[in-house]
C-alpha cells in the first residue's frame, strides 16, 4: 500500500501546498473562460464579462461548499487509504464533469424529451432556451435535493451516540429523542406536507395543485434515495469488512459521499443560470470551485482540524439544515445564492470562533 494515498492527520504542510492544484485550475479555468468569451463575442468587453462570470461562479461554489468540505472530511477520515484516493481522484472527476456538465444536460433531456446530443447542441446554439428549461425544472430539483440534505442534517442531530453539543439545549433534546425509530423521517415528511400544502394553495400561476404534487413526489424520491444509499452503503461496507477483516469505510462511504456531493451541487448549478445561460461557462466556474472544495477536504483531514475545533462539524450540519430549508423555500420565492453561501459561511465561522473560545477555556482538559 502506497503511503501517498493515505491522508495522515497532524500534517505540518503549509496552506499553499494544499491549494496548489486548485490555484493551477483557477489560472487555466479563467484563461479558458477569457478565450471562450473572446470566441463567442469577439470583443474585449465580452471576454472580460465571461472572465468575471467564471470568477464569480468559482467564489459562489466555494462559499456554498464550506459545509460540503467539512462533511466530506468527516467521512473521509474513516475510509481506507485506497478509497480516500479514489474519492479524491474519481470523485472530483464525477463532481466536475458529472454534476457540472452531465447533470444539467440530463435535466434538459428529461424535461424537454430530447436526446443527449440535441441537448448539447441546444446548450451551444440556443443557451436561452436551454436555461429556461433548467429554470423550469427548479421545483423538483429543490424538493429532491432539499429533502436529501435535510435527512443528512437531521441524522447528525438525532444520534444517541453524539456526546458533543454546540447549541446544548437544542442538541441534547434532539439526542434524547433519537431512540424513537424513524423520528427524522417523520420530521421531514411533516415539513414536506406543510410545503406541499402551501404550494397547492398558492395564487402564483407557476404553482398550485400540480406543482404541489410534483414537489411532494420529488421529495419522496429524495427521501428514498437517502435511505437506499444508507442501506446500500451499509451492505457494501459490511461485505468489505468480511473480506478485509477490518471495519473500514470503502465503497459504501464512497457512494454516500458522491450522492451527498450531488445534492450540494443542485443549488449551485441552478443558481449559476441566474448569472449566465452558457453551460460551458458554468462548468468552468463551478469546476474551479470544486477543486477548492477538494483542497479544503484534504487539508481538514490531514491537519486534524475537525478534532482540533470541536464545534466546526456542528456548524457545517446547521448550515446543511438551513440550506435544505432554503431549497424548500425557493420553491415559493427566489432567494439569492449569495445569501445562501454567506449564511453557511457565517455559521461555520461562528462555530470556528466557538471552538477556539472553548479551547482557550478548556485548553488543559482538551
Amino acid at each position: 500500500m502506497s503511503h501517498k494515498t493515505s491522508l495522515q492527520a497532524g500534517s505540518d504542510k503549509p496552506l499553499l501546498s494544499y491549494l496548489k492544484w486548485a490555484l493551477i485550475t483557477t489560472v487555466l479555468g479563467l484563461a479558458l473562460g477569457a478565450w471562450l468569451g473572446w470566441e463567442t463575442t469577439g470583443t474585449v468587453s465580452g471576454m472580460l464579462t465571461v472572465f468575471f462570470i467564471c470568477a464569480v461562479l468559482a467564489v459562489l461554489e466555494i462559499s456554498l461548499s464550506f459545509d460540503n468540505a467539512i462533511v466530506n472530511a468527516n467521512k473521509l477520515k474513516d475510509m481506507t487509504p485506497e478509497w480516500q484516493h479514489r474519492f479524491l481522484t474519481w470523485g472530483i472527476l464525477i463532481a466536475v464533469f458529472g454534476m457540472r456538465i452531465v447533470f444539467p444536460l440530463l435535466i434538459v433531456v428529461i424535461a424537454a424529451n430530447v436526446g443527449p446530443w440535441t441537448a448539447l447542441v441546444m446548450a451551444a446554439t440556443d443557451p436561452d432556451q436551454y436555461s429556461q428549461i433548467m429554470m423550469d425544472a427548479h421545483l423538483p430539483i429543490a424538493a429532491f435535493g432539499g429533502t436529501f440534505l435535510m435527512m443528512v442534517a437531521l441524522s447528525f442531530f438525532f444520534n444517541h451516540e453524539k456526546d458533543i453539543h454546540w447549541v446544548r439545549w437544542l442538541e441534547e433534546k434532539a439526542a434524547s429523542y433519537s431512540s424513537v425509530k424513524g423520528i427524522e423521517i417523520a420530521v421531514v415528511l411533516i415539513i414536506m406536507m406543510i410545503f406541499s400544502k402551501i404550494i397547492a394553495g398558492s395564487d402564483d400561476p407557476k404553482l398550485g395543485p400540480v406543482a404541489a404534487n410534483t414537489f411532494f413526489y420529488s421529495g419522496i424520491w429524495g427521501l428514498l434515495t437517502f435511505l437506499l444509499v444508507e442501506v446500500l452503503g451499509g451492505i457494501l461496507d459490511r461485505s468489505q469488512q468480511m473480506l478485509e477483516g477490518a471495519a473500514k469505510g470503502g465503497l459504501g462511504a464512497f457512494l454516500y459521499l458522491e450522492v451527498l456531493d450531488a445534492s450540494f451541487s443542485f443549488d449551485g448549478v441552478i443558481g449559476a443560470f441566474a448569472l449566465t445561460s452558457n453551460l460551458f461557462v458554468i462548468a468552468i466556474g463551478l469546476g474551479i470551485g470544486a477543486m477548492y472544495v477538494r483542497s479544503m477536504t484534504i487539508m481538514l483531514v490531514e491537519k486534524g482540524t475537525l478534532t482540533e475545533y470541536r464545534f466546526l462539524e456542528h456548524g457545517a450540519f446547521y448550515a446543511i439544515l438551513i440550506l435544505s430549508v432554503i431549497m424548500y423555500v425557493q420553491s415559493l420565492v427566489h432567494i439569492p445564492e449569495v445569501i445562501t453561501g454567506m449564511g453557511g459561511a457565517a455559521l461555520i465561522g461562528v462555530a470556528l470562533w466557538s471552538s477556539i473560545r472553548w479551547n482557550r477555556v478548556h485548553g488543559s482538559d482538551a
